[in-house]
């Protein structure tokens, strides 16, 4: 059928079989989550985009390796985690993790008030704050889980554990973390 999007799997054989222009679509596809991705790792917007780019790079050229009718966004967001790390693990600087929330709202609903959307922000900050708060492991999967809704499984793929220190590194900053909200 002429015009129809093609699925990942097929874009994915087609990158594999060096079509850039497939590649291209993917990478379309996945720069917004591997940004987040990146940005949650190394708190620097600058430093996340060079990561994603990074990583986008690593991954085409490790495409062959990559085993066909698997979900791809695990496999990428893994490669762009790692890449961020490096970065980070290579730069001195760290800065505070703070995330990239800006307010959505759709047409058809009314403007908060100014003192809503105060309150709003406060806990925000103060969100991002306890977050930031946590250890490392802690914190990336909390981020990964509930800031980029990534489910257990790609959650484990993306920062390269299995699935139950997953679970156990979200439940317990979980309970910290609504001990302060209280």
């Amino acid at each position: 059928m002429v015009g129809r999007p093609l699925e990942e799997t097929e874009l994915v054989e087609r990158a594999k079989r060096g079509d850039e222009l497939a590649y291209g679509e993917l990478v379309h596809a996945y720069q917004g989550i591997a940004f987040r991705t990146a940005y949650l790792v190394v708190g620097n917007a600058a430093e996340a985009e060079d990561a994603a780019q990074d990583g986008f790079v690593k991954a085409y050229r490790a495409l062959h390796r990559f085993r066909s009718g698997e979900p791809l966004r695990p496999w990428l967001l893994k490669i762009v985690a790692n890449e961020a790390r490096n970065r980070r693990r290579a730069s001195t600087r760290r800065d505070a993790l703070t995330l990239r929330a800006a307010a959505e709202s759709s047409s058809g609903e009314a403007a908060p008030s100014p003192e809503a959307a105060l309150l709003d922000r406060e806990r925000r900050e103060s969100l991002v704050a306890a977050v930031d708060a946590l250890p490392e492991p802690q914190r990336l999967v909390i981020s990964c889980r509930y800031f980029l809704d990534l489910s257990e499984d790609e959650t484990a793929a993306v920062l390269g554990v299995r699935r139950g220190p997953v679970k156990s590194r979200t439940a317990r900053p979980l309970d910290r973390l609504s001990e302060t909200d209280a």
